[in-house]
């Protein structure tokens, strides 16, 4: 019998997932059915639970839903209970594990996708949300020399560097304002703000990137072109959107769901090749 998956969220017909899972599947041989729910503002466990009584075994989960997911979910990994919301759910029985892949796709897109080393570097991360939230744990795992956390209400920049200082052995990890980072140079820019999703920039303050700096918006498509425009005329070697994310995090899930890990560059050569064909 067929195993059902699907992504939920509101909206949701705009999504990659489906497309990534089932190349997945059929590069794997795995016997998996992917599709959409649209879920309802206030009726998410019910939508949940229609879909598990339908046959469903797992689904990731969008905005505006990761912590319906996080409350919802009877155990949760670590890093989902670091980052504070869940957007992986797996069902067995009536046990349901939260997992948040996010961290671990941004993190491996960077190191392998883009052959970046984070240890030893210094990593600005921009915003102090959800986004923010999912990736400092496993960036904190790769033991970078230092992370400054900046956002513009500062006081939530501070209170997740605090929340996370006791996973921060070895790393100089804070949090402030903008403007606390100026005539400082960073090896890794990560944008985990929402700026690019209203065609905005953070407020850097200039020559933040270092020399040779990977620039990594965790938005991907058109979306993230102003970011990443931005940091090649303000000098980063190399300028990023987190398609490569996306679809590392969709193989973290899959490996949660099915016990195989599936590779991701073909994936994401294929949907480079039909997004520039879009394009045209």
């Amino acid at each position: 019998m067929t195993d059902l998956y699907a992504v939920i969220g509101n909206p949701v017909a705009h999504s990659q997932s489906p497309h990534i899972h089932r190349m997945f599947a059929q590069a794997l041989g795995e016997d998996i059915e992917y599709g959409l729910v649209l879920g309802h503002p206030g009726r998410f466990f019910e939508d949940v639970r229609e879909f598990r009584q339908s046959g469903g075994r797992g689904l990731n989960v969008t905005v505006p839903f990761k912590l319906n997911a996080f409350s919802y979910a009877t155990r949760r990994s670590e890093r989902a209970t670091g980052a504070g919301a869940v957007n992986t759910l797996k069902f067995d029985g009536d046990d349901v594990f939260g997992d948040n892949t996010d961290g671990a796709g941004l993190v491996r897109d960077v190191r392998d996708g883009c052959g970046f080393t984070i240890e030893d570097a210094r990593v600005l991360l921009m915003g102090a949300g959800g986004a923010a939230r999912g990736a400092l744990l496993p960036l904190l795992a790769e033991r970078p020399a230092r992370i400054a956390i900046v956002n513009r209400t500062v006081a939530k920049a501070e209170a997740l560097a605090t929340g996370f200082a006791r996973h921060a052995a070895g790393v100089a990890l804070r949090g402030g304002a903008y403007d606390d980072v100026a005539g400082d140079a960073f090896d890794l820019v990560i944008n985990a703000t929402s700026a690019s999703l209203a065609d905005a920039l953070p407020p850097l303050p200039p020559n933040v990137f270092a020399r040779g700096a990977l620039a990594y918006d965790m938005v991907y498509g058109a979306r993230a072109r102003s970011f990443i425009a931005y940091a090649l005329a303000q000098g980063a070697g190399r300028a990023v959107d987190g398609l490569g994310m996306l679809v590392e995090q969709a193989a973290e899930s899959f490996f949660l769901w099915r016990g195989v890990r599936p590779a991701t560059g073909p994936v994401l050569a294929a949907l480079r090749a039909r997004d520039a064909e879009v394009a045209r």
